[in-house]
């Protein structure tokens, strides 16, 4: 019995150490292959980096080589995302504690705030094959590219300003590669058809705060476009019909028209005297969120969409990390994803993502990020439960937005068009001055200034702000009960 007992020890203790063995090995050869992974991956974005990099100083006439382009930056922005997920995933799971407690937080104001983009979990399995997946697409898009860079070398070259204008990432478009080089290709293309004076038309149509006038911004700045027409008149579509019929035009102009609504087909025809009077050269840009005006254009339009995850998400890590490794910060750079997820389930506004990512900045610290990110989705839950949309929907609508949770008031915000008389009177205050201290707020009816873009057209994102947010809490009360048994929790 008692041998028969030792030969059974000997074997079960003779198992577990061969077990213990194989899975040594299995995560030795693991940890190897994932380094190999991270160690291609950095190769292979060094080298998609450097072609996209190159090919915004040139300027692509080739349609081709411009969705070339395009699927080499998804590819990219996909390969980083791959890489920080392989580089961080060691030192996230040293901070396992924290970042359960603070997804199971986080996870559960998400749900309620935005019911209809639940995110899918990913399995272990997943995550390799992810970071997998997106190497392979790398490798293949960049193998690709051969032809592209010995075409590249024969393009012209654009003229840029000083290097300081580039080195930070708030001073010049992220993005939008191809439709760049689209844009200008039209502006400097001689495309007129032989006695044909009308101007070709360009639709530019994409949703609010996706980038529509900072796009043509950055193509009416270029030196090529501004040596080639002799002016360029921004119009309002809504008094397109108020611009002075007689006046005389000299040379080739280019117009860029903003329609907030829709414009019929007789009051087009009426602009087009205007339109002929134009020197022979001139182009016409449209600027609209409504996809019925690319109706208007004589080429093809180009349709801005919000940018893909992997693109918002290394927009939002540039622009809040800046200079600073996000390696060395890993729990800040897991609540920076966890931003860019509600950031892109809210439509990815461009506006939304500098605010917070402004606001980030001013301190680099775990509890202060969550704070943040807390109060952004309870703002996101209190204006479901009141309004019934996400404040990007509402400020879309014209609606008031309810800022109590960065305010610590009830307070709620409207942005329009404020008079330079009327907010000389009122006194301002900028998010970041009533993030940190809410005392700052004054007493009356104030001016909330978001943010100011540094690139043109230099937006600033100011909002009107009321005190009297009582009058609107009772009148809303009956709304809110019914919002709250629409709104799964």
């Amino acid at each position: 019995m008692e041998v028969t007992i030792s030969a059974i020890t000997g074997e079960l203790v003779s198992r577990f150490i061969s077990f213990l063995m194989n899975k040594y090995h299995s995560s030795s050869h693991a940890k190897a292959e994932e380094k190999k992974m991270v160690e291609r991956l950095q190769h292979l974005l060094m080298r998609a980096g450097t072609i996209i990099e190159e090919a915004d100083t040139r300027y692509l006439t080739n349609f081709g080589m411009m969705m070339q382009l395009r699927t080499l930056s998804e590819a990219m922005y996909r390969g980083h995302r791959a890489h920080d997920t392989l580089r961080y995933r060691s030192a996230l799971q040293d901070s396992a504690d924290f970042d359960e407690v603070s997804s199971n937080n986080s996870s559960s104001s998400l749900y309620l705030a935005i019911p209809h983009k639940r995110p899918r979990k990913l399995t272990d399995k997943d995550e390799d094959l992810e970071p997998r997946g997106a190497l392979e697409s790398l490798e293949k898009a960049v193998a690709n590219m051969a032809e592209f860079v010995v075409l590249l070398g024969g393009c012209e070259r654009i003229s840029r300003r000083p290097y300081d204008v580039y080195l930070y990432t708030e001073n010049f478009m992220f993005g939008r590669h191809s439709e760049k080089q689209r844009l200008l290709s039209f502006l400097l293309q001689h495309n007129d058809s032989p006695g044909d004076y009308a101007p070709a038309v360009l639709p530019v149509i994409g949703g609010t705060a996706v980038g529509k006038k900072t796009l043509v911004a950055h193509a009416c700045a270029d030196e090529r476009v501004r040596s080639r027409f002799s002016s360029i008149l921004h119009l309002n579509g809504d008094n397109l019909m108020r611009i002075d019929q007689g006046r005389t035009m000299f040379g080739m102009m280019l117009v860029v028209i903003e329609f907030a609504s829709d414009v019929g087909d007789d009051e087009w025809k009426k602009f087009q005297p205007f339109v002929m009077r134009m020197g022979r050269g001139s182009k016409i840009i449209i600027i609209s969120r409504l996809q019925r005006l690319a109706r208007l254009g004589s080429v093809k339009p180009i349709f801005l969409s919000i940018m893909t995850y992997d693109e918002l998400r290394y927009l939002f890590k540039t622009l809040v990390f800046g200079s600073v490794d996000p390696a060395e910060h890993p729990r800040l750079a897991q609540t920076a994803d966890e931003f860019t997820k509600v950031l892109h389930s809210m439509q990815g506004s461009l506006v939304a993502t500098n605010i917070f990512a402004d606001l980030l900045r001013m301190n680099l610290d775990v509890q202060f990020w969550r704070s943040i990110l807390d109060k952004g989705l309870r703002m996101v839950k209190r204006n479901i439960l009141m309004y019934g949309a996400n404040p990007t929907m509402l400020e879309q609508q014209g609606q008031p937005v309810d800022i109590t949770d960065f305010a610590l008031h009830p307070l709620s915000m409207t942005r329009y068009p404020i008079k330079a008389s009327i907010k000389e009177d009122l006194p301002s205050v900028t998010l970041r001055e009533l993030v940190p201290d809410p005392s700052v707020r004054p007493k009356e009816d104030f001016i909330l200034v978001l943010w100011e873009s540094r690139i043109p057209p230099h937006n600033s994102f100011s909002h009107f702000i009321t005190s009297r947010a009582q009058e609107t809490h009772k009148g809303s009360s009956a709304s809110l009960r019914r919002k709250r048994r629409e709104v799964p929790i």
